[in-house]
Parts: C-alpha cells; structure tokens; sequence
C-alpha cells in the first residue's frame, strides 16, 4: 500500500488518502451516446447514424459495458501527452476597479488542503477569512464527495463570497457533476430513475461515488439552495470557465446565459430523470483530448467566446498518462501521480486543473492567465 497524507474532518476520524486508483472510472451511465438539440434536431455534436457521438472524448467505449453505474469497474483512459506545456496567450485585460483572477480546481471534501492552497496564493489568512482585496475567485465544482468534509467546504465558500464581495472582489463557484450528484440524493433518494443503462438510483449513485453520510447528515436548505443556483459556464477575461471537459454544454443553450437558464429550470422543475440526464451529460469526460480535442474545444469557444477552456473533473494525472490503474505492470501499485501545477493540452486551447488530490495529487489554485 502507497502511503498517502492525512487529513481530519470535522467529526471524524483520520481519512488516509493513497495513491490507490479507484474513483475515477467512466460509470456506463456516463457512456450512453448523448443526443444533442431538440428532438428531431440534431445538434453540433450529434454523432452521424450508425457512428460514434461526436467527438473523442465523448466517445463509449466498444467492448462490453460493465454492470451498474459504479466508477469503480474500469480505469479511465489515459494518454501520454509529456510535460505540460504552457503556451503564449494575448494579454488580457483586467476589468476596470477589480484584482487578479484566480481559479480553483476539484476539491472533493480536503477541507485543509483547500485551506493550505488559498493560503499559499494570500487569498486567505491564518484564521480563513479573505485576504485577497479585490481579487477574483472561481471555484470549477465538485465541492463534496470522497473526501471528509464537503459541507465544511461549501461553508468555507458561502462565507469568502461575502467577505470578498465587502472587499471589492468577488469568490463564485460553478455547478459540478457532484453537485447536481448531492442534490439529487437529497431530493429523489432512491426513486428510480431511468439511466440509459438499466434502472438507477440517486442516492445509490451518491454513495459509489464517494458520498460521504456525514456530509449528508449535515446538509442543510441554505446548502442546496446555494448548490441549485451556481451557474454551469461563465467566461471571465478570455477563460472560458466550466467543470466537465465536455462539448454537453452545447445541448443547453446557444449562449452561456442559455445554458445556465437551462440549468436552473431544470433544477427548479424537480423531475428526477430530467435532473438525472444532466447529471450523466456532465459526467462525461475527455472531450478535448485525442485528435479531435481542438476542434471540440472551438466548438465550445466559437459558441459561447473566450480564448481558452478551463476545466476541472478529469484528474490531470491521467491526462498526464502518469497512472494507469491501481497496480504498476510489476504487479506492485503504482507511486503515486505528480501534479506541479495545471495541463495545458489541446493545441493549447484547454486548460486542466483538476490535480487529483483525492488520489494523494494536488489541490490546484491559479492565477489566470498563466505565467508564460
């Protein structure tokens, strides 16, 4: 076993994070081919009859699908894509009267971690009170789930948007897959849904991928109030800003408002399979790697602006193709994946930030844009 760190959360008992690889698996609800636009519309990433769905990263795979919908059957893909590289962008304007901007990648519950990174970058002090000014702050999603105290980090959050906004800045968060995972299991519990791959749960859902009962048990309205209002896409000085590297966003709306209008009607109409579908397009991952990347990446650009996605969800380590699976080819696991900072892929157009910290990588804070 690869030791790991350690983190406490509130109430509970040590959590030992290791390098172990067992939570990032593609589930087949997240594999079912997604149809785009309206029905009997295709839309610009339906895939042709009889083809695969539109780009490589939305892709299923051929063999057989596993059973249910852990994320626990198969390994994600990996690719070998060498060193992240940083490539040169336009100098981007700070908007009038407001500080740097700075992004926030998966934080999945590491309370203490989250806490260390803002404090690394001066975003916070000692005590985790805003320090940052006038500075900007983007959370990407994924607050809970795997780690120990998710309700903790969405308080941590809820309490630094007020006090940044009483600074002169502002600290915004984005919907997650876990998110809508979270609020589905406290909504609809085990009513059953239908999955694309057979009858599904959201609470059974919930708790294979990492939902933790503590969590649960102090999930409160005002916690889910402010998870049903979080925009899905927002582009901020050239970024454009969402959780999941995936063109699904294209199937909401024609511009960013569209999209995150789309979101909340959803979550206000409280239906179970419509909450469930957006939950599996959002879970769908790697749409801008392989040779189609670039082109699924401008689709989303030339829609809705900026210059560059940025992106949480897929770890970078297997972006990275520094991990494989949960045993090296020794037999022995492997040691662990390394995350310096944030991947840089796509012909330069993407930008990972998703360092893997569940599985003993990095939880990554950045000012944007990139230093060069």
């Amino acid at each position: 076993m690869v030791e790991g760190s350690m983190t406490q959360g509130a109430g509970q008992g040590p959590v030992v994070r290791t390098a172990t690889l067992r939570d990032f698996r593609v589930p087949p609800y997240a594999q079912v081919p997604v149809q785009s636009g309206q029905p009997g519309q295709p839309g610009p990433s339906d895939p042709a009859p009889g083809g695969p769905s539109g780009h490589p990263g939305n892709a299923f795979p051929d063999d057989e699908l596993p059973e249910g919908y852990t994320p626990t059957e198969l390994d994600l893909p990996v690719i070998s894509r060498g060193d992240t590289v940083q490539v040169q962008m336009a100098d981007v304007e700070t908007p009038d009267g407001l500080g740097p901007l700075y992004v926030v990648g998966d934080v999945h519950g590491y309370l203490d971690e989250l806490h260390a990174a803002l404090a690394e970058q001066g975003l916070i002090d000692a005590e985790g009170h805003w320090a940052a000014g006038n500075a900007r702050l983007w959370f990407l999603g994924d607050f809970t789930d795997r780690g120990p105290d998710g309700i903790g980090v969405i308080d941590l959050v809820m309490g630094l948007s007020a006090e940044a906004a009483a600074s002169g800045g502002y600290c915004k968060a984005l919907m997650g897959n876990h998110e809508l995972l979270l609020i589905g299991a406290k909504r609809f519990g085990d009513t059953p849904v239908n999955s694309g791959a057979g009858t599904a749960t959201f609470q059974a859902a919930w708790l294979l991928n990492g939902g933790q009962r503590t969590d649960m048990e102090r999930l409160q309205d005002v916690h889910l109030q402010w998870m049903s209002r979080l925009d899905a896409v927002v582009e901020q000085d050239g970024h454009l800003l969402m959780h999941s590297d995936t063109t699904a966003y294209l199937d909401y709306g024609s511009t960013i408002d569209d999209v995150n209008d789309t979101v909340h009607q959803i979550l206000t109409r409280n239906d179970a399979d419509e909450c469930w579908d957006l939950f599996r397009k959002l879970t769908k991952r790697f749409a801008f790697r392989d040779e189609g990347g670039p082109q699924a990446v401008q689709e989303l650009l030339s829609r809705y602006g900026g210059q560059r996605v940025v992106h949480g969800h897929s770890p970078i380590p297997y972006l990275l193709g520094e991990v494989g699976g949960e045993d090296g080819e020794d037999g022995e696991e492997d040691s662990g994946p390394v995350v310096e900072g944030p991947h840089v892929y796509a012909d330069g157009l993407a930008i990972a930030m998703d360092g893997g910290v569940t599985m003993a990588g990095k939880l990554l804070v950045v000012q944007l844009p990139l230093a060069e």
